[in-house]
């Protein structure tokens, strides 16, 4: 029976959700648009394309979204080569496929420079069975289009979610997948269990112990 781990990675697996955070307030400051720090991290991890009107409002979105979201590109481009990865990454990417036997997909819908920079810094192509970007699918998360293409990437006859925002949580709930999820994206306990978390734990460490009692569903 093949197992698929669907993995989610900024703030997953690679330590970027505050550098997102800061760098899109930097680029709403560029057209003008103030917008606190703590709004802008709460929308971390839904898509990009969703993102200027869920913190400023449709009228941000109508006049201003592109360029944001352009100045956001601009910016992250300048600190990509900050990004880290988060403490136990390679080994809970390592230990998933090769010791329990699952097919790991990185779910991302990050663009794909910056996923194959992840990929080269996780050092996980070689064990990894696939791996998703914002040109595979057209709606972004919390839609659960990227998590469904990911899964097609294997033959997969059970499944999980690993994640660390209320985003993946709902997209994996939107789709009848059981998510797991990490706090390292900074997000509380008690949100991700409200929003279909199974267990959270605190890091990918904790949650490696644990490999083998994942909650799989039959897909």
């Amino acid at each position: 029976m093949t197992n698929t781990l669907l993995l989610d990675v900024d703030g997953t697996l690679v330590d970027t959700n505050y550098l997102h955070a800061v760098t899109w307030v930097r680029a709403f400051d560029s057209v003008g648009l103030v917008v606190p720090a703590w709004r802008v991290h709460r929308a971390i991890g839904m898509g990009g394309d969703r993102l200027v009107e869920v913190v400023a409002g449709e009228h941000a979105e109508a006049r201003h979204g592109d360029a944001v979201r352009k100045a956001w590109e601009l910016g992250f481009e300048k600190v990509l080569d900050e990004v880290r990865p988060l403490e136990g990454a390679h080994r809970f990417v390592t230990a998933a496929a090769t010791e329990h036997g699952y097919a790991v997909v990185l779910a991302s819908s990050g663009k794909r420079e910056h996923v194959e920079h992840y990929l080269d810094l996780l050092d996980v192509r070689d064990v990894i069975a696939g791996f998703t970007t914002a040109e595979d699918a057209e709606d972004s998360k919390p839609a659960p289009d990227l998590l469904q293409i990911a899964l097609a990437k294997t033959d997969a006859e059970r499944a999980v979610v690993v994640g660390d925002s209320v985003w993946d949580c709902d997209a994996a709930r939107r789709i009848g997948l059981p998510v797991v999820a990490v706090r390292t994206g900074g997000f509380g306990e008690a949100e991700l269990l409200e929003h279909g978390a199974t267990f959270v734990y605190r890091e990918l460490d904790d949650l490696r112990a644990d490999l083998s009692d994942l909650p799989l569903v039959t897909v």
